[in-house]
């Protein structure tokens, strides 16, 4: 493999392990806004205990995505020289206000959710959980509208071979960046309930915190369901963008060949090395979905050259791999909720136990979908601008992106093996025991006073 193509691959291994973070510490982030906030309204420990431990799980994984996204950055100037002399003059604002924004807010308010229990009042501090939690968010946000701008770039002219930026404002509010922010957003907060739901699960199937778990499952079973109904929503919202600004690449989500009305959505298939599907498809219905007519023109990967084709097998079995996913977590949820309804779901193990392995497929899913959306844009590095070929370092050997790699397998995984460690170790440790918790308060208090009359 030469220097390109192993570049391309270290950079999707860096980005896929970094997104096994973001997810699970945006959806974590938003249970320690929910638990704190029912322990502000009650003030009971019980209730102070489970946001202790939920920040102790936001916080493990906040500081390897941290770790693991600064990488990413540093490969903008590595393997990929090219790429960010021509962007580098429209990705300076949005990263930079990720960095002195975002970052910022969200890492100085989770110093005071660790040390400033005793230290600041019961509402700075349940401030602080939502200053956390919308810094997450933020930073998002800013990532997401570096992003989409590659997808549809806006705002910016091209001066001396370098994309200048002409209108912050017109390139933050590209045309993709408000369904893919809301669609990456909604999915982060459905692995959040993921999380929530299997360490929910764990406790029911060993019987410990059995309180604790039945209050959180079925704050996580709830929220992810109406989560998960709305994905295929906000995923045709996208979809219709993806449809208008970058044909080629819906194209190849359907593996649509000819410009043509009445295309078929499939539901599953292959793509055969004659370029045609093998599978099950609903007649007409990518027509349908993108214009509401089985008369809608799709248009085909064969308007395009092939050399402006993306690679189309692996193109299409990742974005029906998260479709497919998608609604399997719809069905999950609901049986969830069903069950608990029925008073019947912490006897049902199968379910326990499916709900636990939603967890990794989750991330899985989000993973899909970045995968769709990055490999259906090639060849473009930036869409209609610069060709992935060309955003690449000239002076990078194959030979020094291998030994870079393997340098990052081994680190990456000593990281993970250490961070997986410390989540479990929280997980199986568990919320602080209530009535311990009592207690110990009572005895830093002091004594009781005496009560009148006492002594006489």
């Amino acid at each position: 493999m030469d220097a390109l193509m192993l570049a391309r691959i270290q950079f999707a291994l860096t980005v896929g392990y970094h997104f096994i973070f973001v997810p699970i510490s945006i959806g974590v982030g938003m249970m320690v806004v929910l638990s704190e906030r029912r322990h502000y309204k009650s003030g009971i420990p019980a209730d102070r205990a489970a946001s202790n431990f939920w920040i102790k799980l936001f916080t493990a994984t906040f500081a390897i995505g941290v770790a693991t996204g600064i990488t990413m950055e540093f490969a903008f100037g590595t393997n990929w020289a090219e790429y960010s002399r021509f962007v580098g003059n429209i990705f300076g604002a949005p990263l930079a206000a990720e960095g002195l924004i975002a970052f910022a807010l969200e890492s100085t308010f989770l110093g005071v959710l660790l040390f400033g229990r005793k230290r600041v009042s019961k509402r700075f501090f349940y401030i602080s959980a939502w200053l956390v939690w919308i810094g997450s968010l933020l930073s998002a946000l800013w990532i997401l509208i570096a992003n989409s701008w590659m997808q549809t770039p806006a705002g910016y002219k091209v001066e001396d071979g370098k994309a200048v930026l002409t209108s912050f404002w017109g390139a933050a509010l590209n045309p993709s960046i408000g369904p893919r922010y809301f669609h990456t957003v909604a999915a982060a907060l459905l692995t959040g309930c993921f999380v929530v739901a299997g360490v929910s699960a764990y406790y029911m199937l060993k019987k410990r915190h059995v309180h604790f778990a039945r209050q959180a499952m079925l704050w996580a079973a709830t929220v992810g369901l109406v989560l998960a109904i709305a994905m295929p929503f906000l995923g045709h919202w996208g979809a219709t963008v993806v449809a208008e600004y970058q044909p080629i690449k819906m194209a190849a989500f359907e593996n649509v060949g000819d410009t043509q009305k009445n295309a078929p959505l499939y539901l599953f298939g292959w793509v055969n090395s004659d370029g045609e599907t093998t599978g099950i498809s609903i007649p007409s219905g990518l027509s349908l979905m993108l214009g509401l007519s089985p008369d809608h023109e799709v248009t085909g990967l064969n308007s395009v050259a092939p050399a402006d084709r993306p690679p189309v097998q692996l193109t299409f079995q990742s974005y029906h791999l998260m479709i497919a996913l998608g609604f399997l977590f719809i069905l999950v949820f609901l049986v969830a909720i069903v069950m608990h309804k029925l008073g019947r779901l912490e006897r049902a193990r199968w379910l326990l136990w499916a709900l636990i392995a939603c967890i990794p497929l989750s991330i899985l899913a989000i993973n899909m979908g970045w995968m769709a959306a990055e490999v259906g844009r090639q060849p473009w590095i930036v869409q209609g601008l610069l060709r992935t070929s060309d955003g690449v370092s000239p002076l990078v050997s194959a030979g020094e992106i291998w030994t870079t790699m393997g340098l990052f397998v081994v680190i990456y995984l000593v990281l993970f093996i250490a961070w997986l460690r410390i989540f479990l170790g929280i997980i199986k440790k568990g919320p602080e025991d209530a009535a311990e918790m009592l207690e110990a308060e009572k005895a830093s208090a002091g004594p009781a006073p005496a009560p009148a009359g006492a002594g006489r």
